[in-house]
C-alpha cells in the first residue's frame, strides 16, 4: 500500500452534484479502486455531507450507515484513503473513486480489499 500525505481535492460543479441519483435515504453506494493495484477495495455509502467532504479534503469520507454519521477511512484505523480520480456511472446512481490506500488495507480485518472471499472455496459465509 501507498503512504501518500495527501489527495487531490475535486473541483465537482454543483450541476455534476445534483446529477447523482440519491436513494431514498439520501445515499449513493460508492465503489473504491486502488490506483496502484486496480483491485476493488470496498463498497460504501455517501451523502451529500460526504460527498462534498470527499471532494474538498482530497480524502475519502463516507456515511456509516449503522452509526448514522460521517466516517473518515482511517481516523480510527490509520489506513486512509487518498482520492486520485472520481467518476458518476451512466444513470448517476453509483459513484467510483480511485484512490491510494494507506496503511494495511480497505477492510476492517487488516485485509487490503473487502472482496477476499471467493464463494465455492470454502471460506466461511457470514459477517467477519
Amino acid at each position: 500500500m501507498t503512504s501518500p500525505t495527501a489527495g487531490a481535492p475535486v473541483a465537482a460543479t454543483d450541476a455534476e452534484i445534483a446529477a447523482i441519483a440519491w436513494n431514498g435515504d439520501g445515499l449513493v453506494p460508492v465503489v473504491t479502486q486502488d490506483a496502484a493495484t486496480g483491485l476493488v477495495l470496498m463498497l460504501a455509502w455517501m451523502n451529500e455531507d460526504a460527498l462534498r467532504a470527499t471532494f474538498a479534503e482530497g480524502r475519502m469520507v463516507y456515511w456509516s450507515r449503522s452509526r448514522r454519521e460521517l466516517w473518515r477511512k482511517g481516523d480510527t484505523s490509520g489506513d486512509r484513503q487518498w482520492v486520485r480520480e472520481a467518476y458518476y456511472d451512466c444513470d448517476g446512481d453509483t459513484l467510483l473513486f480511485v484512490v491510494d490506500q494507506e496503511g494495511r488495507g480497505a477492510c476492517h480485518t487488516g485485509a487490503p480489499s473487502c472482496f477476499f472471499r471467493g464463494f465455492g472455496t470454502g471460506a466461511t459465509p457470514g459477517p467477519v
